[in-house]
This record gives C-alpha cells, sequence and structure tokens, in this order.
C-alpha cells in the first residue's frame, strides 16, 4: 500500500537525501494503517510538485514525542542544525500534547527505494 504526507521543506530534504530515517507523527487513524514494506510518498509543501517515495522499514510506538526523542539520536529525525528542543517545540504546534496522551506517537522507519 501507498500512503502520502505532506512534509515541510527542510525535513523533505533530509529525507531526499537519505539522512532522515525516521519521520515522526501522531498516531491517529490515519497512520494507524502503515504497516511494514509500505511505501510512503512525501510531497514537499507548499506546491507539492516534487516528492521522494520511501519504504516503511519499522514502526516504533511510543507515548509521547518526548519519549521517542529521547531514545534516538537527533540525526535520525532532522539535520545537525536542530536541537531535540526544537523539533519538540515543532511537533508540539502540529499535534497537542492532549492529541498525543489520546492517540500515541509512532516513528517511521524508513529506506529510500
Amino acid at each position: 500500500m501507498r500512503h502520502v504526507l505532506k512534509l515541510k521543506p527542510k525535513f523533505f530534504e533530509c529525507i531526499k537525501k537519505g539522512s532522515k530515517i525516521i519521520e515522526l507523527r501522531l498516531l491517529d487513524e490515519k497512520r494507524q494503517k502503515i504497516k511494514l514494506g509500505d511505501e510512503i510518498e512525501f510531497l514537499k509543501e507548499p506546491e507539492l510538485k516534487e516528492n521522494v517515495i520511501t519504504k516503511v522499514s519499522g514502526l516504533l510506538i511510543y507515548p509521547s514525542f518526548e519519549d521517542i526523542l529521547s531514545d534516538y539520536p537527533i540525526s535520525y529525525f532532522s539535520d545537525d542544525n536542530t536541537t531535540k528542543e526544537d523539533l519538540l517545540e515543532s511537533l508540539n504546534t502540529f499535534y497537542s500534547k492532549e492529541q498525543q496522551e489520546k492517540f500515541g506517537v509512532v516513528g517511521i522507519r524508513i529506506k529510500l527505494t
């Protein structure tokens, strides 16, 4: 199965060059459909004209973004110029603490195809 997800340019470029190997999302109904071996097509915002295809190689289920960020190096999620605190703040603007408590979060391990 192929899923389509949008990404901010900074994170899109990290996936494109192969340095970002875990994509973080809320484990809501949409992301619960993602399974090992599925493909994810990432579209670069805002134009959504550039894409990159990846394969799901792992699913890491956590109660919150803070928990998963404490278990892995920041380089798995972003570039070296981003701190864990900055990334956490950004994630919390997309997904509230209440949403994280309700659904949990998922780290989607990806590989370029």
